[in-house]
């Protein structure tokens, strides 16, 4: 009989062939309908996608790069975004976690910040900052941090005390127990907030850039609609889900390492 992972992987290519197949036959629209009802189907994305990633980091000028150019400006502004949030929300969820005290005074501050839009601080991060580019970071960041600082709260809140009376037996300092004890503890749970916001991360980029314009895959795809390129569209949101898998797999990976039996 055989195994659970290759049933599912043979499922899921199974699924991928007939979604293909239905796609295809759906594209096939009968002589007298119009021409521009017609959505390109598989077979004409994949030739594009060819042509696309043959010369993926070409520049040819402001409006015209490659995919590869486009998605390299993309990660870049979500990982300084992303990694300006670690470096913010890991430290003060750690506080908030180990402080009742810190937790009650700024938790009016985080339940009011934290529903808020991230698109709706662009428009105030263009006027201040007066830079699309570094506004699009500000914006990245905004999102990022709140389920790092949440997530990273709730893991250090939740260690087992058994874990805290022991640090203290053995009389470490709280800067040794916070990294010694606590964090390795609360890791999982940090990890998991750092896997939502990278999640989150990517998708608000998307929108960031087609607002601000310029370079970036948010920009790429509204490019390419205002040229009526549905090929490019439909590729470039393809580029976008298989970019956003690869980032969600490789927090999911370092999951598995901070893992421990209860």
């Amino acid at each position: 009989m055989l195994s659970l992972p290759l049933r599912a992987a043979i499922l899921s290519v199974l699924l991928f062939v007939v979604l293909l197949g239905a796609w295809e036959l759906a594209t096939q629209v009968p002589s007298g309908a119009a021409p521009g009802a017609r959505l390109p189907g598989p077979s004409k994305i994949f030739a594009h996608a060819v042509q696309e990633l043959a010369h993926p980091f070409y520049d040819a000028g402001s409006n015209d790069k490659g995919i590869g150019v486009q998605l390299g400006y993309s990660i870049g502004r979500v990982l300084c975004g992303y990694l300006l949030a670690v470096v913010i929300a890991i430290p003060v969820g750690f506080v908030i976690g180990m402080s009742p005290m810190w937790s009650r005074a700024l938790d009016p501050y985080i339940q009011v910040l934290k529903p808020i839009s991230p698109l709706a601080w662009m428009p105030l991060a263009l006027y201040v900052i007066r830079d699309s580019a570094t506004s699009a970071i500000f914006v990245i960041f905004i999102c990022s941090v709140w389920p790092m600082l949440i997530n990273t709260a709730f893991g250090v809140a939740t260690v087992r005390r058994d874990f805290i009376n022991v640090a203290r037996t053995l009389e470490l300092s709280r800067v040794r127990t916070a990294l010694t004890v606590i964090l390795p503890a609360a890791a999982p749970t940090i990890l998991t907030g750092m896997r939502i916001s990278i999640g989150i991360s990517w998708l608000v980029i998307v929108a960031a850039e087609m607002l601000v314009g310029g370079t970036g895959i948010g920009y790429y795809v509204w490019n390419e609609w205002n040229n009526l390129n549905l090929n490019s569209v439909i590729f470039s949101i393809l580029m976008i889900g298989l970019i956003g898998m690869l980032l969600d797999q490789m927090l999911a990976r370092a999951q598995r390492f901070v893992r421990y039996a209860d």
